[in-house]
């Protein structure tokens, strides 16, 4: 093969993998819409999310407020594969797995030391301008804590 189309080949590659993570509708910054969002009492209440494309990985940075109202920031790399990724700067969880399911719903999942402290799914409008996230984990009492954040695209 000549260098020519092995010079093309690898741009075309790199070019429709540039396209695949652009078309993803994580990609981009969201901002809390707090009047749509159903936030249980003392639950984390994540401000901003920010995803971008890092590599052959996404990028999730999250601040916002703990459960206590003090400032809040972790962060993620990953994939969209279901596997476990560390996450750094939340107390509650040390991985985070993201996975894409049927009609453009991903689940997601955060777990401490090997066990799941949380489970979840995002969920987007039709028009891309919405993110909904719905979270269930248990509180210290052993009671379930469900809470809907309802993110815009800015």
């Amino acid at each position: 093969m000549n260098l020519k189309r092995m010079v093309s080949i690898a741009v075309l590659s790199l070019a429709a993998l540039a396209v695949a993570f652009a078309a993803d509708p994580n990609v981009g910054t969201w901002k809390l819409n707090e009047a749509k969002s159903k936030i249980a009492p003392g639950a984390v209440k994540n401000l901003t999310v920010v995803y971008t494309v890092v590599g052959d990985n996404f990028k999730c940075v999250v601040d916002g407020l703990d459960g206590a109202g003090k400032p809040s920031h972790n962060e993620w790399t990953g994939k969209f594969d279901g596997k476990d990724y560390p996450v750094t700067g939340d107390p509650t969880a040390d991985a985070r797995s993201l996975k894409p399911g049927s009609g453009g719903i991903y689940a997601l999942t955060n777990s401490k030391g090997g066990k799941v402290v949380l489970t979840g799914t995002v969920k987007f409008s039709a028009d891309g301008k919405t993110r909904t996230l719905t979270t269930e984990t248990t509180d210290a009492a052993g009671k379930k804590v469900t809470t809907m954040s309802v993110f815009e695209r800015q």
